[in-house]
């Protein structure tokens, strides 16, 4: 069976299991039912610049917009950049080399009901000190899908507060900086997601959690003080299913278990993740066993949570290396971190500051020639009749089919190859 009817599958039994319109077929965990942009206004990001018209500051500041871009390369921002609600960021719709935004990071503080797809977000040295790559401290409904998030100068994904229904995915969160390299707080008041990602060179928190967290399929390579902290040895009560995870030993990392800092307030089910710690360039770990965890409370069965496909251990780290992070086109940062995990135990390192590895900062990130969309409506002429859609009518771009998803949706979800996640061989 082809991948693609897998995914239309999977997605269909979502939408007739739950009654709720997924944000895109392949969405999954607590943030599935992000909204988006849908029906709003298209915005198109023209250029590279920091502010002003068809910028990407610009872009996201107002709500109900689905963000397109034209052109590719790196954005350099010299200030935080707060998102507003129900956006769509469509990081896939950028030619070349695709999007890098590097700078002072990104604030989704209250951008409830948000889609963010395909993009970079590289804080680095030349943000502010004290701050994350990507943050929020309030907000609700909002999905992460293959970015790639690195440099962060306190977390690098952080988010603590009243936060819930939030997934992150198919994502690499990597080499948060020294002094404070971390790769994120997740410590929200309803549930969050973190499905087949990647935590890479990451001095600690990969990430650290309170509260209710599914941790599914993720691969954590190179850490040093804390791979996966539960709680913190907090007085409050955390729920989390974590399961099918792969935590491989780094230079950095030597005899520092997978998990650590717990008590007994810490409520987990787990089952099939391990731990590969012989630093000797090949796959060939362990389950964990149940005393590494310890000490904790034990559920015998997991906790109701939204349903999810899982692979084991290995195939998590084989999906993680083929798919994750802003794959459509990975640039020199992200290739550069994926040597350094297919390495498995030979290579990786924190840093300091993104100046002393060898692209020197974000690296080139190529632009390239949008196509021509006519009516600006966020969609090529040359898809428009392919689809029986009017070219001239911008309209058009809002007609929804009989899932829901407006024609401009379908145009977005299919420049992506939709099963990132892969339900079948």
């Amino acid at each position: 069976m082809k991948k693609n009817v897998l995914v239309v599958l999977a997605f269909l039994v979502t939408s007739m299991t739950y009654g709720q319109q997924l944000a895109f077929p392949g969405a999954e965990g607590f943030g599935r039912f992000a909204i988006g942009g849908r029906g709003g206004e298209v915005y198109k990001v023209t250029n590279l610049n920091d502010e002003g018209a068809g910028s990407f500051r610009d872009a996201v500041s107002q709500p109900n917009r689905t963000v397109i871009f034209e052109v590719g390369g790196v954005i350099r921002i010299n200030s935080r950049i707060v998102v507003q609600e129900n956006i769509t960021i469509a990081g896939q719709t950028a030619p070349g080399d695709g999007i890098t935004i590097y700078g002072n990071g990104l604030s989704y503080s209250d951008a409830n009901n948000t889609i963010t797809r395909y993009i970079r977000v590289r804080m680095g040295k030349v943000g502010d000190k004290g701050k994350d790559a990507v943050a929020m401290a309030h907000g609700h409904d909002m999905i992460f899908d293959h970015v790639s998030i690195t440099w962060g100068r306190d977390g690098t994904f952080d988010l603590n507060g009243d936060v819930k229904d939030v997934t992150l995915q198919h994502s690499i969160i990597g080499q948060g900086l020294q002094t404070h390299s971390t790769g994120g707080l997740i410590q929200p008041s309803g549930g969050v997601s973190i499905l087949s990602c990647l935590w890479i060179n990451n001095h600690t928190r990969n990430p650290k959690v309170k509260g209710t967290n599914q941790y599914v399929n993720n691969v954590v390579y190179n850490w040093a003080v804390a791979g996966y902290i539960q709680g913190g040895g907090s007085q409050g009560k955390s729920y989390a299913n974590v399961v099918g995870n792969y935590f491989i030993a780094g230079p950095e990392t030597g005899d520092t278990p997978p998990f650590n800092r717990s008590n007994e307030n810490f409520h987990i089910y787990a089952r099939d993740n391990w731990y590969d710690g012989n630093f000797n360039g090949q796959l060939d770990g362990s389950v964990v066993g149940r005393k590494v965890y310890e000490p904790v409370t034990w559920m015998e069965e997991p906790f109701d949570y939204p349903e999810v496909p899982v692979l084991t251990a290995e195939e998590a780290y084989e999906q993680v290396v083929r798919e994750v992070g802003a794959s459509l086109q990975r640039d020199e940062v992200d290739e550069f971190l994926i040597s350094d995990l297919k390495s498995l135990g030979m290579k990786g390192r924190t840093i300091s500051d993104e100046m002393d590895l060898p692209m020197r900062g974000p690296g080139k990130v190529k632009g390239g020639k949008a196509p021509k969309d006519t009516d600006n409506d966020g969609m090529p002429d040359r898809y428009e009749k392919k689809e029986g859609l009017d070219p001239f009518d911008p309209s058009d771009r809002n007609r929804t089919d009989k899932y829901g998803y407006t024609a401009l949706e379908n145009y977005l979800n299919n420049l992506v190859n939709e099963l990132t996640i892969t339900l079948n061989e």
